[in-house]
């Protein structure tokens, strides 16, 4: 395990898999040495060459999505598979949509200014807006951005989706939500921002998608609109997001994920109307354990010699 954040991944895995061991691989390498490993698990850590070299692992296997610290070509290499883990089958997606909801609604309903007012003993302050009846973009129409439009849709809310496919390459359950006037490819992306609420954040960091909200798309937001982000941080250029909070252009950020997790709670952007959750967004019991049983099914099919299942490498 690269790190010792997301501990609730060990007692998911330990449930699937009983007599586990766990082997936790510091931030600071530089004594780790030689540790071989039949497993090494990635979280929100970096996997380079030096790392596959010192733990000699059968399989690089993510616990969740994300495989941006992954060097993918090193691992080739070595002849050492790397998989990750479906979101649409697992509940992950879902889990993440609904907590982009809780963030567009904490930002709407002025959560910050809430807590002041029952510190303060004030009742009926301050007034906030409603979700249902507006329109929010959403980046990203994979699993959780289609989890999302979907639960957007039972609120009243038109969405606006962004993504680099064709509109026919989605899912017809997608689409049977998403009229293709409410769909943009990315070529016309400012045109998806220009009346939105909010927008979304729901990719996965790539080199095409990092800094890809940067200030030429926070200007064509709406003035007073609101910034979540459920992909990852470097997915949002912070300088930009910055300028964009201090100038009044946005009203404020949820932000799940950040440029480095933990955030530094002195971090200037804290000082706007910026809500931070600790890259949640997926950690729940429900996702959790089927996540796990995906995890323990691969491990499984590496013992036996089998194929494995969501490898991209």
């Amino acid at each position: 395990m690269c790190g010792e954040e997301f501990p609730e991944v060990r007692n998911a895995i330990a449930a699937e898999i009983p007599g586990v061991e766990f082997v936790i691989i510091p931030g600071d390498r530089s004594q780790l040495g030689q540790r071989k490993v039949d497993v090494l698990v990635p979280l929100g850590g970096v996997v380079d060459a030096a790392l596959l070299d010192a733990t000699r692992p059968a399989l690089v296997q993510q616990f969740g999505v994300g495989l941006q610290g992954v060097d993918l070509d090193a691992a080739r290499q070595r002849g050492i598979p790397v998989a990750n883990i479906s979101s649409a089958q697992t509940g992950n997606a879902i889990a993440v949509a609904e907590a982009a909801i809780m963030h567009l609604l904490l930002l709407l309903r002025h959560f910050p200014r809430l807590q002041h007012s029952v510190a303060s003993g004030v009742v009926g302050q301050p007034i906030g807006t409603m979700l249902a009846g507006r329109t929010v973009t959403v980046l990203g129409t994979g699993a959780v951005g289609e989890a999302l439009i979907t639960r957007l849709a039972a609120l009243g809310v038109t969405s606006l989706g962004v993504a680099r496919r064709p509109y026919a390459e989605l899912a017809q359950s997608l689409r049977s939500l998403l009229t293709p006037e409410r769909y943009f490819p990315m070529s016309q992306f400012a045109s998806a921002l220009a009346g939105a609420a909010a927008l979304v954040v729901a990719v996965p960091l790539t080199e095409q998608t990092r800094g890809i909200i940067g200030a030429q798309a926070l200007a064509a937001m709406h003035p007073g609109g609101y910034l979540v982000n459920m992909g990852r941080g470097p997915v949002v250029d912070y300088d930009a997001l910055l300028a964009a909070l201090k100038s009044g252009h946005l009203a404020g950020a949820g932000l799940d994920v950040t440029w480095s997790e933990p955030v530094d709670p002195a971090d200037e952007l804290l000082r706007h109307n910026v809500i931070v959750t600790p890259h949640i967004g997926g950690v729940t019991v429900e996702s959790y354990g089927l996540m796990a049983a995906a995890f323990a099914g691969n491990v499984a099919r590496l013992k036996a010699g089998d194929a494995l299942a969501n490898t991209v490498s």
